[in-house]
């Protein structure tokens, strides 16, 4: 049943995103703007999301799922992310954030160079 709620937000944070995109082609700008507001918005709402939960506010675990692993998931996984990272130095353990930010940067970014050249490699035969 988890996979099903999850599966269900990532749908609908997918379809947003994929909106944000449409939206900033849209607006004709030369600058992955969908993309940003995707993050953005992704990242506040999992931010308010946790901020309640760890003030005033409670949700099920089912809600929670397919609000953050699903919708949050589905419209950016920088949202995971970012909440990991402010989570890791919020608990004092700015080592492993800064490890985080710089393995997550380095690594996906090196992952699509890696990718491109394996895809070129594969053209050329």
């Amino acid at each position: 049943m988890e996979f099903i709620i999850v599966g269900i937000g990532g749908f609908i944070g997918s379809c947003l995103r994929y909106g944000f995109n449409k939206f900033a082609i849209y607006l004709n700008i030369s600058f992955p703007l969908g993309t940003l507001m995707s993050n953005v918005v992704a990242g506040v709402a999992i931010g308010f999301i946790i901020g309640l939960e760890t003030n005033t506010f409670s949700f099920s675990p089912k809600t929670k799922l397919f609000l953050t692993t699903g919708l949050l998931g589905g419209l950016s996984t920088f949202s995971s992310f970012s909440i990991e990272t402010v989570t890791l130095f919020n608990d004092g353990k700015h080592l492993l954030a800064a490890g985080n930010i710089l393995l997550n940067l380095i690594l996906s970014l090196s992952g699509v160079v890696l990718g491109m050249a394996a895809a070129r490699l594969l053209n050329k035969n």
